[in-house]
């Protein structure tokens, strides 16, 4: 897989993340709000591993 790819795929991920964000508004959540945390903790994650490996990618 070559870095544009990669790049690309980043940023589809970031877009999901922002998702994320707007369904922890939601009211009616209940118990999934536990999983909707966790998965903006492990995107921010992924996130952050692929800025330190590859410094010149900028952030979207």
């Amino acid at each position: 897989m070559d870095l544009q790819t990669i790049k690309a795929r980043i940023t589809a991920v970031q877009s999901k993340r922002e998702y994320l964000l707007s369904l922890l508004e939601q009211p009616n959540l209940g118990t999934l709000r536990v999983d909707v945390n966790q998965a903006l903790e492990e995107l921010d994650d992924l996130i952050d591993e692929f800025r330190r490996t590859v410094p010149e990618a900028s952030p979207n």
